[in-house]
C-alpha cells in the first residue's frame, strides 16, 4: 500500500463518462503518452479524485463515481457573463484567431486569477462568456489505471507550484496565462490546459 501523505507524484489514465438517465456519457479520455498527473495535497485535483486515489498503488485498475457536489457543484446562470467586446482588440483588431463561439479562453481576475471561459456569443458590442466549469451540474463516472504513486521531487513540487500560480512551461501549451484577457468575472481556477482541466 502506497504510503498515506502528502507530496504523493501520481499519475493515471482514465476514461471519464457523464452519468445521467440515458447511461453513460464518455467525454474525456487520457492516453498513455499523457496521462492526467498531478501531487497529492496541493488542491490540484479535485478532492473527491484525489482521495479515491492517492492511496492506490502503481499498476491498481479503479472506478468510482462522483456526485455533482463531489464534483464541480451546481451551473449558476450568474456566471454567464458579456463583456465588452473592447476588451478582446489586439492592434486595433477584434482577436477572431482566439475568440469564437464555442472557444475556451483563458481570463484574469482583478486579482490576478486565471481561469478558463467558454464563448457562447458575439455580438457587435459584447462577448457572452460562460464562467462555469464545462461539467458543473454533472455526476461524473472516472475508471482507469494507477500509472504512477511515488514521492514527489523536489523539482516536481516546484512545477507544481509554478503550475497551480499559471506558470506553465509545458512545451505544447497554446494558454496564455500570463497574458490572458483581464474580466471582472470571478471564478475557481480552472487548471493549466496543458492536456487536462483540472479534475
Amino acid at each position: 500500500m502506497a504510503e498515506v501523505n502528502n507530496n504523493r507524484y501520481i499519475t493515471v489514465q482514465y476514461k471519464l463518462y457523464t452519468v445521467d438517465e440515458n447511461g453513460e456519457h464518455l467525454v474525456e479520455q487520457t492516453t498513455h503518452e499523457r496521462p492526467f498527473e498531478f501531487i497529492s495535497g496541493f488542491g490540484f485535483a479535485l478532492e473527491a479524485f484525489e482521495k479515491n486515489i492517492k492511496d492506490l498503488e502503481k499498476g491498481k485498475t479503479f472506478t468510482f463515481q462522483l456526485s455533482k457536489d463531489e464534483a464541480y457543484g451546481d451551473r449558476h446562470e450568474e456566471r454567464v457573463i458579456d463583456l465588452e467586446r473592447s476588451i478582446f482588440v489586439r492592434d486595433g483588431e477584434f482577436d477572431k484567431e482566439h475568440i469564437y463561439k464555442g472557444a475556451f479562453i483563458p481570463l484574469q481576475n482583478e486579482d490576478g486569477n486565471h481561469f478558463l471561459g467558454k464563448v457562447l456569443e458575439i455580438t457587435e458590442e459584447h462577448v457572452k462568456i460562460d464562467l462555469n466549469h464545462p461539467l458543473a451540474g454533472e455526476t461524473l463516472l472516472f475508471s482507469g489505471l494507477v500509472t504512477e504513486n511515488r514521492e514527489a521531487t523536489k523539482e516536481e513540487i516546484q512545477q507544481m507550484i509554478n503550475q497551480i500560480h499559471g506558470e506553465c512551461d509545458c512545451d505544447d501549451c497554446d494558454c496564455d496565462h500570463k497574458g490572458g484577457h483581464e474580466c471582472d468575472g470571478r471564478h475557481e481556477r480552472g487548471g493549466c490546459g496543458c492536456g487536462h482541466c483540472r479534475h
